[in-house]
């Protein structure tokens, strides 16, 4: 009897683990089919009109959509499509870190690298005015504009601890980063053909704007592997700029300390695992220990991991939560991002 008293909580673990893994098995099955007619609708494509105008990544976006808002998963998907939506497309973004090499961060130059700062700079303090002259507070105009210019909920995640923000100005700020998100995934490759960017200004551009790093994927791998990179490397680089954010408003957080208590981040909350696992796969990429052959094979793993993950992404967005979320917020949001993109394109359109 006590020993298997003694034998139950080791037990225990294993069988915890496996349930959990158990669990996500509905909602990735569920992404993949969905992934599974996209891939299929872009080879009818093929065969009518020997180019798909709208790829499997975007499908697989508009059938999630399709499909969320007129069925609600129940909580028996909800476990793997979350999964899919953020932790695959994160090893996404980690297996690209094998196809660039640091070679393409040096050519870049210091004209690149200082504008990318100018422009978060710059962003910031555009979209935390224009929150303020909103009417917002002062907490989440900051979590706004940290949104907006840096990286989305990440950025919002960073920053909310250590301004002391509470429930519902984390919610109000977030609010509106899934379907903005899925907008520019969506619209932003519409400006390739109409304002004649080549693959490194789109690249550019993508990385300037895209919230999240795994949206910029999502957003380049349709204009293909070279705006993909660069996109990808302008992100980094963006992302890096919450490092100096977070401790330049840690200095000054005290005010807006309301009975919060103060938190500190972590440096693997500033930089997550999938960034530093890319960075690393960079670096082998780099001393030729990963070799060009295998580069190939991790691209194509890499497509698959963002078609299923983008039709996870659609099958989260309830285009209902727009009549949640209050005017002011809205407009804060929106005109931030819209001035985002129009210092972003002025930016690339410099850079030919």
């Amino acid at each position: 009897m006590s020993q298997n008293q003694a034998s139950s909580p080791t037990d225990a673990k294993p069988t915890t683990t496996v349930s959990r893994v158990v669990a996500l098995i509905p909602g990735i099955l569920l992404c993949i089919a969905v992934a599974g007619v996209s891939a299929l609708l872009e080879r009818a494509e093929l065969g009518v009109f020997e180019h798909p105008y709208v790829e499997a990544l975007v499908m697989a976006i508009l059938l999630g959509m399709a499909l969320r808002s007129f069925w609600k998963p129940a909580p028996r998907w909800q476990a793997g499509i979350a999964f899919s939506a953020k932790q695959l497309l994160e090893v996404a973004v980690m297996l690209l870190g094998a196809s660039i090499s640091f070679a393409a961060i040096a050519a870049s130059g210091i004209a690149l690298l200082a504008s990318i700062a100018a422009v978060v700079v710059i962003a910031l303090s555009a979209s935390f005015g224009l929150s303020r002259l909103l009417g917002l507070s002062t907490r989440l105009s900051i979590l706004i504009a940290c949104g907006n210019s840096i990286c989305g909920n990440s950025a919002i995640a960073a920053v909310a601890p250590i301004i002391g923000a509470n429930n519902d100005e984390i919610a109000s700020s977030i609010s509106f980063t899934a379907i903005l998100g899925v907008m520019m995934v969506l619209g932003l490759p519409l400006l390739i053909p109409l304002l004649q960017l080549s693959a490194t200004q789109y690249g550019i551009l993508a990385g300037l704007t895209v919230y999240a790093v795994p949206q910029v994927l999502a957003a380049t791998v349709p204009a293909g592997l070279i705006s993909t990179q660069i996109g990808t490397l302008v992100k980094l680089m963006r992302v890096l700029m919450l490092g100096p954010v977070v401790v330049g408003l840690s200095l000054v957080a005290s005010r807006w300390q309301t009975g919060a208590k103060k938190t500190n981040v972590g440096f693997f909350r500033l930089v997550p695992w999938f960034i530093l696992g890319f960075l690393a796969l960079a670096t082998l990429r780099s001393l030729e220990i990963v070799p060009v052959t295998v580069v190939g094979p991790v691209t194509k793993i890499t497509s698959f991991l963002t078609v299923v993950s983008m039709a996870a992404l659609g099958l989260g967005v309830d285009v209902k939560v727009l009549a949640n979320v209050g005017g002011r917020v809205t407009a804060a949001v929106t005109l931030s991002l819209m001035l985002l993109l129009g210092i972003s394109i002025a930016l690339v359109h410099w850079f030919k």
